[in-house]
């Protein structure tokens, strides 16, 4: 908890300062909300094969203009990840914090990738109705890769945005089987100001 609080408030200190440049990119700082769907798996070195769990994800994130074509994007997101092995069901949620490098285009479209941290908040299997809490069974942190492209219409600070997150540790605390998250996110997100831009093209 006081990683995040700490990660909010640099960014709103980051924000304020940017603030004195007034439309200048550089340093330029909006912020939004996001939500929407996972598509998430877990992958087991033993070759046991889950099933995907599809949830939810919604979090906040903030816009960082480095240039008219760079930008960094911060983020903090609740996502409910795991997978499905016959009738039990994995439900891992994470608040995730993925840091990602852009290259925006003039006409709205976005490349996008970088690292991202999670920390578990809670997980539980589900059989049924058999609920077991298997929290103390796995790492408390998880870390990967983020690579995607989004859409922003610059008129309105609207836009689409899809993901793949690779995770690169192994989630498992005591089994010899070593697991690792991954999965797609397909979300919508509102940029607050993107359109008083006036640098955007």
């Amino acid at each position: 908890m006081k990683l995040l609080m700490g990660f909010i408030t640099a960014i709103l200190i980051t924000g304020i300062a940017s603030a004195q440049h007034g439309n200048s990119p550089a340093g330029h700082v909006n912020f939004g909300i996001k939500g929407g769907l996972n598509f998430y798996n877990i992958n087991n070195d033993d070759n046991t094969k889950y099933d995907q769990r599809t949830a939810f994800h919604f979090g906040l994130l903030g816009h960082i203009h480095l240039n008219t074509h760079f930008a960094i994007q911060p983020e903090i997101v609740y996502s409910e990840e795991g997978a499905k092995n016959g009738s039990i069901n994995y439900n891992l949620d994470y608040i995730n914090i993925p840091v990602l490098f852009q290259y925006m285009f003039d006409n709205g479209f976005r490349l996008q990738a970088g690292p991202q941290l999670g920390f578990l908040v809670s997980a539980k299997s589900k059989d049924n109705d058999d609920v077991t809490d298997i929290k103390n069974d796995l790492t408390s942190i998880d870390s990967g890769i983020s690579i995607g492209v989004s859409y922003v219409v610059p008129a309105t600070g609207f836009g689409v945005d899809l993901r793949y997150n690779l995770g690169l540790l192994n989630i498992n605390e005591n089994s010899s089987v070593s697991s690792t998250n991954r999965g797609l996110q397909l979300g919508v997100f509102y940029i607050f100001g993107y359109n008083s831009i006036t640098f955007i093209k």
